[in-house]
């Protein structure tokens, strides 16, 4: 079967019928048909709500409390399989946001003089807690993203590595030393924390995208106020709850809801020292203007256009299964998602177009919690949005080979279901390959050689992710050592690095000079101090010239 879920160590996830996840009892019988959805869903429905039946808003979680802050602004959190509100979430005000940075300075002196080993000590006991509840954490996802459960566990594990780097900070702190620089002179360097950082994330990965941040910035001695999505909230409160329980003081880690209140909040308070984002391009231009004029180190990572080069040699069966997976698993709402095939000749174009069509078609679309190969979207408006990229890219003059936009899922015609698109004879000038459509729609774009493909992709604005699928040894080396971009696979269509390596791209795909996670993580959380010393024995005369060593 393809593999529809986020790539993770090559661990088997669970999917729903073989148990494993907590909405069904492994071992126990599986009603069938109909039946067997609705009682999976209500279960799913009452068991992983995080809120309880009386409390239907999301708090916010500052100082170690659950608070619904001053504002009386709220947003509605939707069930994207039924397309009901399911709960709704506060939103902050800057008052708000202001207590929560308040908490955060607070905590910091103690937590920046807790030694690295014991940050470490509560980092191990937070992963042992998020591993246990990995299955509750997945469904929560699931149920507020869409996304399918194996996908969601996916995302768990993929964060949870972030977290296991993490773990090793004693290691990751130790700076350089030099005896004797010069007579009786020694050097060292040290790596301070930089006191209250916030993370702004995405409604594409509740759990991962938080975690690729704050547990290295904890480690660190960090302290952290997150702004999650307002459409998919319940993921952050969980595991600010698992965190208080693996033994993180109060106020060291605070979660915050908001809109643009809540982001311009974080970019314009004095005592916020850093910023890490993860959105859309726009977005995050914009947080780095701001955040670097109110003088904060600023991560900033934006959209993509991510492009999959297939040359002739390529094993197309192989190539196609991977398109399949990278450009319609979680409803193409991801930031490495392959939306641009780029098919070198005709040839091969036609091939891989008549393999990849009618696997396109027959996906398994349906609500996350049953585990198909394909949930709804997020919103209604985002299915919208990626609905009228279709009609944008018909209109332009793009052959529509696999039509989506009408897909019904049976029992669920309010729900947020879009059907896999596929296109065919795109080009560069067309809407649908210049902007990012984060939906599960795939571009075919056919070029003669290797070249006008290696231009294709450098010339795009865009340079977050990339592959190539080949046999040949010399062309994908010239293809990683050449393209622009910042993660390049050979024959890997989501080349993620794992978390002791840095995840970012370039050109507009980014906007500050390190990226997230693995040792730039590290840098960005930290500021690197040298000292040096020297111990006299005997009384020594002022010298007015520049100092060298003797």
């Amino acid at each position: 079967m393809q593999a529809f879920l986020l790539p993770a160590r090559g661990e088997k996830v669970p999917k729903a019928d073989e148990g494993g996840f907590p909405h069904e009892p492994r071992g126990q019988p599986r009603p069938e048909g109909r039946h067997a959805e609705r009682l999976i869903q209500a279960t799913f429905e009452e068991r992983f709500n995080p809120m309880s039946t009386s409390a239907t808003t999301v708090p916010h979680c500052i100082a170690g409390t659950h608070t619904a802050g001053r504002s009386d602004r709220h947003a509605d959190v939707f069930d994207p399989a039924t397309g009901a509100v399911a709960k709704r979430v506060a939103l902050a005000s800057a008052d708000d946001v202001r207590t929560s940075v308040e908490a955060a300075a607070a905590a910091f002196p103690a937590w920046a003089e807790t030694t690295p080993l014991n940050r470490a000590r509560v980092m191990f006991r937070f992963k042992e807690l998020l591993e246990r509840h990995a299955g509750d954490l997945a469904a929560i996802i699931t149920s507020e993203h869409g996304k399918v459960l194996s996908d969601a566990r996916g995302e768990v594990t993929r964060g949870l590595e972030v977290v296991e780097f993490a773990c090793g900070i004693p290691h990751l702190l130790k700076g350089e030393h030099s005896m004797n620089v010069g007579r009786e002179v020694d050097s060292w360097t040290e790596y301070a924390p930089l006191g209250v950082v916030a993370g702004i994330t995405p409604f594409n990965f509740p759990a991962m995208v938080p975690l690729w941040m704050f547990p290295v910035a904890l480690a660190c001695g960090n302290t952290f106020v997150l702004k999650p999505s307002e459409r998919d909230p319940s993921a952050a409160n969980f595991m600010a709850d698992l965190l208080k329980q693996a033994g993180l003081p109060d106020g060291v880690f605070n979660v915050v809801h908001g809109d643009k209140v809540a982001v311009d909040a974080l970019l314009d308070a004095p005592q916020v020292q850093a910023i890490s984002f993860v959105g859309s391009t726009p977005i995050a231009e914009y947080i780095y203007a701001r955040g670097s004029a109110n003088g904060k180190r600023v991560q900033a990572l934006g959209g993509a256009k991510n492009h999959m080069v297939v040359l002739p040699d390529a094993d197309l069966d192989g190539a196609v299964s991977a398109l399949l997976g990278a450009g319609y698993g979680s409803a193409g709402e991801r930031c490495m998602a392959i939306s641009v095939a780029v098919c070198v000749g005709d040839a091969t174009a036609d091939t891989l177009v008549a393999k990849l069509a009618p696997k396109v078609a027959a996906l398994k679309i349906g609500p996350g919690c049953l585990d198909p190969e394909m949930g709804p979207l997020v919103t209604g408006a985002h299915r919208d949005k990626v609905r009228g990229y279709v009609d944008a890219g018909v209109a332009e003059g793009a052959t529509l080979v696999v039509d989506g936009r009408d897909h019904a899922v049976d029992g669920h015609a309010d729900g947020f279901f879009l059907g896999g698109c596929l296109f065919d004879r795109v080009t560069p000038e067309m809407t649908i390959y210049r902007e990012e459509i984060f939906g599960p729609v795939l571009s075919v774009v056919r070029v003669p050689d290797f070249e006008t493909a290696l231009a294709l992709v450098n010339a795009h604005e865009y340079g977050n992710g990339t592959a190539i699928f080949t046999r040949d040894g010399g062309a994908a080396r010239a293809f990683a050592h050449r393209v622009q971009a910042g993660m390049v696979g050979v024959n890997v269509p989501i080349p993620v690095p794992m978390a002791f390596h840095s995840f970012g791209g370039w050109k507009r795909s980014i906007f500050g000079p390190l990226h997230v996670h693995g040792p730039d993580g590290v840098r960005f959380y930290t500021r690197l101090k040298t000292i040096t010393a020297r111990w006299p024995d005997d009384v020594r005369h002022a010298e007015f010239v520049m100092p060298t060593m003797k």
